[in-house]
């Protein structure tokens, strides 16, 4: 007769495995119906896309749908932080690679635009977003993504000039209009491709003429001191 403490050790290791594997099916169904989404989303925009569509083309049933989710919008909106969330990864993963805040800068602001003309980008974050969450919405997501890596290449630049910490969130706040701006100017171009070359310049000459600066520090107050 087994001794009841293997019998007890084998009872948990069945457990444990009946309740890895509902998690794996769990998981998986849920990247499934991110993954389906995305493209639905992509391809026939929030409005154009069925809920019965995603729920095929994932192959689950409306049943495990509700389990993850509770509605097309908030599948929609996992589905927009998940891309705006790649992208901030690919930003940081292209400029990891240099000590340089300007080249840092630089390769950062290329890595954003190339993903600007993606397909998906364009339509789901650029696009489709505002319309779907509600511009306000759309705003605070899109700046809860984006404003933090822009604020530490900022960080990085007025440090390498000397000066300017009074100015850090006035000129992150800048910079992020500017990026901001330039994702829509490039996703909304008939050529996103020559659109992004156009801001990579204007971008580049604004950091061009910082660099030159001797240093960042502004006396505020000083343009109406002599007035």
């Amino acid at each position: 007769m087994p001794h009841p403490s293997k019998v007890v050790h084998k009872s948990v290791l069945r457990a444990t495995r009946k309740t890895t594997r509902r998690q794996d099916y769990s998981s998986s169904t849920k990247r499934a119906l991110l993954d389906n989404a995305a493209r639905l989303f992509t391809d026939h925009g929030y409005a154009g896309t069925s809920l019965d569509e995603v729920v095929a083309a994932a192959r689950v049933t409306k049943g495990a749908f509700y389990h993850h989710f509770p509605s097309k919008l908030a599948l929609f909106e996992a589905v927009f932080d998940r891309v705006q969330s790649n992208t901030t990864s690919q930003v940081e993963k292209a400029i990891e690679g240099s000590k340089d805040p300007w080249e840092r800068a630089q390769i950062g602001l290329e890595k954003f635009l190339e993903v600007c003309r993606e397909p998906q980008f364009r339509r789901i974050c650029i696009q489709e977003g505002p319309v779907a969450l509600g511009h306000e919405r759309w705003h605070e997501a899109e700046k809860a993504s984006t404003l933090g890596i822009v604020q530490r290449t900022v960080d990085a630049l007025l440090e390498d000039l000397g000066g300017g910490e009074d100015l850090n969130e006035a000129f992150g706040m800048i910079f992020y209009g500017a990026i901001k701006s330039s994702s829509e100017f490039v996703a909304d171009a008939e050529d996103p491709s020559a659109a992004s070359e156009e801001v990579q310049g204007a971008i580049g000459a604004i950091l061009a003429g910082m660099r030159l600066l001797p240093t960042i520090d502004i006396p505020l107050g000083s343009a109406t001191s002599g007035a």
